[in-house]
């Protein structure tokens, strides 16, 4: 187990962030493998594609993403790794108008461009709204 694949999949998690954070959307293959799938409560999205076409749902509305506590299980050229996420829901210029703390755990695949997350489940442990 290298510190640096450690590393890698650790930091997939601020590639993913600021790729949300900053609605690049046309960079989602940098974070997540062709393969994607997503496992949350608003229900499973599967590919790049469909991810894609879920991030772009809202376009007034704008997140900032933290991610803490992040754990990283190394086997070979796969990867299980958890975080704690915390989004906060904005409009330009505005406060947030919801915010919400989420566990998230991951798989990754080493890839010949990189780390990249094949599967990611979302779970909600509070969500406030104003």
């Amino acid at each position: 187990m290298s510190a640096a694949d450690r590393l890698d999949v650790a930091d997939l998690f601020a590639r993913l962030a600021r790729m949300l954070d900053e609605r690049r959307h046309d960079e989602i293959d940098r974070v997540y493998h062709p393969d994607i799938a997503v496992h949350s409560p608003r229900g499973e999205l599967r590919g790049l594609a469909e991810v894609t076409a879920f991030l772009a749902k809202e376009p007034s509305e704008l997140a900032q993403h933290v991610h803490g506590d992040i754990l990283v299980d190394l086997d070979g050229d796969r990867a299980t790794a958890t975080a704690n996420q915390l989004v906060y829901f904005y409009r330009e210029g505005q406060p947030p108008h919801r915010r919400s703390g989420l566990r998230v755990a991951t798989a990754a695949v080493r890839t010949p461009e990189g780390w990249r997350f094949t599967e990611m489940s979302i779970r909600p442990v509070w969500i406030q709204e104003d």
